[in-house]
């Protein structure tokens, strides 16, 4: 018998590439499924081309229906992105007339909160849009704005968004919440620098080792992994055996490594390629020092992590990544355009010298993390917003 009480999930994708969006996709789906385990859920991932050996990887209800429609991202070809557009409007209105959900949420500002805001329209179904960050400031798209308009409430990852958003004028105070990004503490601990990263990357366990842990695609730049090459031979003056790896993969790869090259950084820079999510803890555990001095970031789920696998970070002071830092009490934040003061200030935490010295003290580090980010708060704050539909 189907359940009476119905969601619809309506997602980039959960299962190949895990960014900050997908990993808090998928945490969402698991708290919802954790408030109303018998519920029934419709899960529709815009770009998951197959959830086939997939699904197992993440916990979910045994109801959960999963519709993957293996969209392109930046797909060039008009015609056949029309017709995976189609097809899943299509499938989604269709689900809809049989299901009739309590709630649609999307969880990316697409053109899925335009086909949410259509169904609330024929049918009345009420809509959450969850706002990230840079894909939602200084927002020209007006159907998109139309969409968030209508929108029964939309979520900010971050209170940086959610006034970054109000700021621009066409949405109601009451009308945006923060629901902060969140991550599963248990699978970021403090461990010792791996041995068999020590070999891959053939580093010595003593050696200075800074890590970035990003997209490497052409319009990331603001992630800031640019500014740490530029800063690296003035840092290497002072720690001249400094190692650093930066982790993921993308288009903008020929010209990090062209950059490399340039900087003569060939001997100290190691580009790991895109690493498998088992591996990802033990990737924190090999550094020293995690920096992603952004300055576009919506919060950056990923420094979380490394905070949970007692490492020191250095963030960007001007964009979300001061909300996990809690606006540098646990941890450095710096100028994301002063290649000087990011130099300084890694030079600074990797000797020992930096002025806070509790970011030298892993599990305290760990405690503070958990303490204000971890699943159980964000569950406890998804429910909140949830008994107001349910």
């Amino acid at each position: 018998m189907r359940s009476k009480l119905h969601f619809f999930l309506l997602a980039p994708n959960f299962f190949g590439f895990k960014g900050g969006v997908q990993v808090y996709s998928a945490l969402l789906l698991q708290s919802l499924q954790q408030a109303y385990p018998e519920a029934g859920y419709d899960v529709f991932l815009k770009y998951e081309k197959s959830i086939k050996n997939a699904v197992q990887k993440l916990k979910f209800l045994p109801q959960t229906q999963f519709y993957p429609f293996g969209e392109k991202v930046c797909d060039h070809n008009t015609w056949r992105r029309r017709l995976k557009t189609s097809l899943s409007a299509g499938t989604i209105l269709l689900k809809a007339l049989i299901n009739r959900p309590k709630l649609i949420i999307s969880t990316e500002l697409n053109y899925y909160a335009v086909l949410c805001q259509k169904l609330k329209q024929m049918l009345g179904i009420p809509y959450w849009v969850v706002l990230h960050g840079i894909e939602a400031w200084n927002l020209s798209n007006e159907a998109y704005k139309s969409a968030l308009q209508d929108a029964d409430r939309v979520i900010a990852v971050s209170h940086y968004t959610r006034q970054r958003v109000l700021a621009e004028g066409y949405l109601r105070s009451e009308q945006v919440t923060v629901l902060a990004n969140t991550f599963d503490a248990s699978r970021f601990l403090i461990q010792p620098k791996p041995d068999y990263l020590l070999k891959r990357y053939e580093l010595d366990a003593d050696q200075p080792t800074l890590l970035t842990v990003t997209r490497l695609q052409k319009f990331a730049h603001y992630k800031g992994y640019d500014k740490i090459l530029k800063a690296l031979p003035h840092i290497r003056k002072q720690i001249p055996n400094i190692q650093y790896v930066l982790v993921g993969k993308g288009d903008d790869v020929p010209r990090i490594e062209a950059m490399i090259n340039e900087l003569g950084l060939t001997d100290c820079v190691t580009l790991t390629g895109f690493v498998p999510e088992e591996e990802l803890q033990d990737h924190y555990s090999l550094c020293d020092l995690f920096a992603m001095p952004s300055k576009g970031e919506g919060f950056g789920i990923v420094y979380l992590e490394a905070l949970a696998a007692g490492k020191p970070v250095l963030a960007g002071n001007q964009d979300g990544a001061v909300e996990p830092l809690l606006h540098g009490k646990l941890g450095c934040l710096v100028d994301p355009d002063d290649e000087g003061a990011i130099a300084y200030h890694i030079i600074k935490i990797l000797t020992g010298t930096y002025s806070n010295p509790n970011i030298y003290d892993p599990e305290w580090l760990r405690r503070e993390v958990c303490q204000h980010f971890e699943l159980a708060q964000f569950n406890a704050a998804s429910r909140r917003l949830l008994a107001d539909v349910v």
